[in-house]
């Protein structure tokens, strides 16, 4: 698998061979206490971040083999031992930190293995009748509902108005601005705002929650006990609908309506039963999960266009199409998003003129 490069970081940063060479440094001390091959070391997986994550085999009480991970200052290993320990004291299966070493980015943490939800889930999407969804979506929203539960206000970085204005302006620049070249003019901004104050509006309305972000099949292993949470660290205190929203509505994976409505009902049903403060209305927590997913989409737009633009990496364009298509079915659905759905028939045909695949 590849890697990420430092091309984001400041010119003194390490490039990454040495960040290689620092990291293999740092756990040659710690390899005799958890039985470490140093020599093992090699890439276990990849992300959109300059986080780098590497397996080795060990021969300690911790399991065969470990996870080093090199985390470059600013990226969040602070924030990810703070949330892990949230999240196992609230039940979920996550990694467990052995050593952490916050000032030159990196960690020790346990391996949750190979099998992703991903994988397993793509694989079962071909197989007619296959109960490996709704059982996988269902271990997941009951990890969720756990983490939820364990929820306290002033812990976590609030997913605030700014917040959540700041990711959707990713949108007019990094998806209008530099992917389809066209200046946001003033009919579009006023779509625009008009359709973010709504958003906004509603999920400031909904009921705040310990809330993951990324809460989504690449980010969920197969485990025991089912799932193994990874990714985590961004964290925030947000509306109750977004991790729902985030696992059904994916970069990767799309479903079909009457799968994602089973999985949604069962998410309230055991989510009510379990006193969180859902919307007593089914019809009015579907709007709610709906409108939220929206602003997530809104953001991917211009997040997965910076990441190829700005971080020369561009394997995620290619689900762009996926979430034009999120956001536009939501957009159709509502009467005060419609000027918003007409907008994106007119982006979309815009992006069809300029020659980019949609």
């Amino acid at each position: 698998m590849t890697f990420s490069t430092l091309s984001g970081a400041s010119a003194a940063s390490p490039t990454p061979d040495t960040r290689l060479d620092l990291l293999n440094t740092w756990l040659r001390p710690h390899a005799d206490r958890y039985g470490l091959e140093l020599a093992s070391l090699a890439p276990a997986s990849s992300d959109a971040s300059f986080r780098r994550y590497f397996r080795l085999a060990a021969s300690g009480e911790h399991g065969a083999s470990l996870i080093a991970v090199d985390a470059p200052p600013p990226e969040k290993c602070r924030e990810f031992a703070q949330v892990a320990q949230l999240l196992a004291q609230a039940g979920v299966h996550v990694p467990r930190v052995l050593e952490v070493d916050l000032d030159a980015g990196f960690m020790l943490v346990t391996d949750l293995g190979t099998q992703s939800y991903l994988r397993a889930l793509t694989g079962a999407q071909g197989e007619e009748g296959s109960t490996v969804p709704r059982t996988l979506m269902r271990d997941a929203l009951d990890a969720l509902i756990r983490w939820q539960l364990a929820s306290q206000a002033d812990v976590l970085p609030p997913f605030d108005e700014a917040f959540l204005r700041r990711e959707m302006e990713l949108m007019p620049e990094w998806f209008i601005g530099r992917h389809l070249d066209q200046a946001v003019d003033d009919t579009t901004r006023g779509v625009l705002d008009r359709t973010f104050a709504l958003l906004v509006a509603s999920a400031r309305a909904q009921p705040q929650v310990f809330m993951l972000r990324d809460f989504m099949p690449r980010n969920l292993m197969i485990a025991t006990p089912n799932p193994g949470v990874l990714d985590f660290q961004d964290a925030v205190y947000g509306p109750i609908t977004y991790d729902v929203a985030s696992l059904l509505r994916d970069a990767f994976l799309s479903w079909d309506e009457e799968f994602e409505l089973d999985c949604f009902v069962y998410y309230w049903e055991r989510a009510k039963k379990a006193g969180l403060p859902v919307d007593p209305d089914f019809g009015e927590f579907f709007r709610q999960l709906e409108w939220m997913g929206l602003q997530r989409h809104i953001k991917v737009l211009g997040l997965f266009c910076r990441i190829n633009y700005r971080d020369g990496k561009p394997h995620y364009m290619a689900d762009l199409p996926r979430f034009i298509g999120y956001a536009r079915k939501v957009a159709e659905r509502y009467r005060p998003l419609a000027p918003f759905a007409k907008l994106l028939d007119q982006l979309e045909g815009r992006a069809i003129d300029v020659g980019y695949t949609f």
